[in-house]
């Protein structure tokens, strides 16, 4: 199955490399161009005990890529996982702009059927 996630922090990486080694074909998308160029690399920029070993065997199996490009990824992917942050507004709810513009290129990039999933 090939998936798609959008985020590439502790929820995202976490569930494309879980869902890679699942034996799916998983793009992680990320704007973060930096953030992107050391995972390509396999530098982890988050610590989850084994994450590492997780995230490199599966890019050395060819099961999990990392990259920039959000017209790739969601030609990619059947499912499409939202998994950008969140962070609180002042009054305690959550800042779903990151979500939205997701969503929103997400639907701009689509030629056919898509899942879209959020956290």
């Amino acid at each position: 199955m090939k998936v798609t996630v959008f985020g590439s922090g502790y929820v995202g990486l976490v569930t494309g490399a879980c869902f890679a080694e699942a034996g799916n074909n998983v793009i992680c998308v990320d704007i973060d161009a930096g953030k992107v160029a050391r995972l390509q690399q396999g530098e982890i920029p988050i610590h989850e005990p084994g994450l590492d070993d997780l995230v490199r065997r599966n890019q050395d199996k060819g099961r999990l890529r990392f990259t920039t490009s959000a017209e790739e990824g969601v030609a990619h992917g059947l499912f499409q996982f939202i998994a950008v942050g969140t962070p609180p507004e002042e009054d305690g709810s959550a800042d779903l702009s990151h979500v939205l513009a997701v969503a929103e290129t997400i639907g701009r990039h689509m030629s056919e059927y898509r899942v879209v999933v959020d956290k």
